[in-house]
């Protein structure tokens, strides 16, 4: 069954709204100050596109998705200097949320205006996985074998939720 326009959009909404909130929680928690700017930036970009996808929809519903939660509160758990939760966002979380977003595109009856707002919403990603890889590469590299574990089972979660290559529009 192809879902609609508005199940698209609301699903959209409700990854944006987790990253935000996650995100956002999570940035005063961490210890490196590189990292906790870049999150509360992240934060707050994820955060404008569902503000600007709620008006679109007047009155959505949203709730948290579960595997996108888990993930990233893992990684806030495994890592308070932020570097883990930037990884996810930009290694695991991020490309899964573009593909999502062209599945979306792909699947929305004639729309402009969602058309648009998806467009918006991959640049934007591609511009948050751009800035976190700017604020990486000025950091000293990650050696730790246990951080490069934690870091692959973020990945696997996805896998083994059935995920592995969006945030749930194409199932």
């Amino acid at each position: 069954m192809t879902p609609t326009n508005r199940e698209i959009a609301e699903h959209l909404l409700a990854c944006y709204d987790t990253i935000y909130i996650v995100l956002g929680e999570s940035a005063p928690t961490l210890s490196k100050d590189a990292y906790v700017v870049r999150t509360y930036e992240t934060a707050r970009a994820y955060g404008a596109l569902a503000l600007e996808l709620r008006e679109h929809l007047e009155e959505p519903t949203s709730a948290a998705i579960p595997i996108l939660d888990e993930v990233l509160h893992r990684a806030v758990a495994g890592d308070d200097s932020g570097a883990l939760v930037l990884y996810a966002m930009a290694m695991v979380v991020g490309p899964r949320l573009l593909v999502s977003l062209l599945d979306a595109r792909t699947a929305l009856s004639p729309d402009p205006g969602l058309t648009a707002l998806f467009n918006d919403a991959s640049m934007v990603c591609v511009k948050e996985i751009r800035a976190t890889g700017e604020v990486a590469k000025d950091q000293a590299p990650i050696e730790d074998a246990e951080w490069q574990t934690l870091a692959r089972d973020l990945s696997r979660t996805f896998d083994e939720a059935g995920n592995a290559e969006s945030l749930g529009i194409s199932h």
